[in-house]
């Protein structure tokens, strides 16, 4: 399942450059996640430090 980034957010951006389909990006003043491009890996959730991004 896709991955989402919940309010946890910090807006650090250490999310983004380790998605390795560009899932990631800076929209609206928060980061986002396309839930068709996501493959699931989870490499958004191990670098995050307050824990954001979940698994729909």
């Amino acid at each position: 399942m896709a991955y989402k980034i919940t309010d946890k957010c910090i807006k650090c951006g250490a999310c983004e450059p380790m998605c390795p389909v560009g899932a990631i990006s800076f929209k609206d003043g928060k980061y986002v996640i396309d839930p068709e491009t996501c493959a699931s890996c989870g490499m958004c959730a191990s670098v995050c430090p307050v824990g954001a991004p979940q698994s729909e």
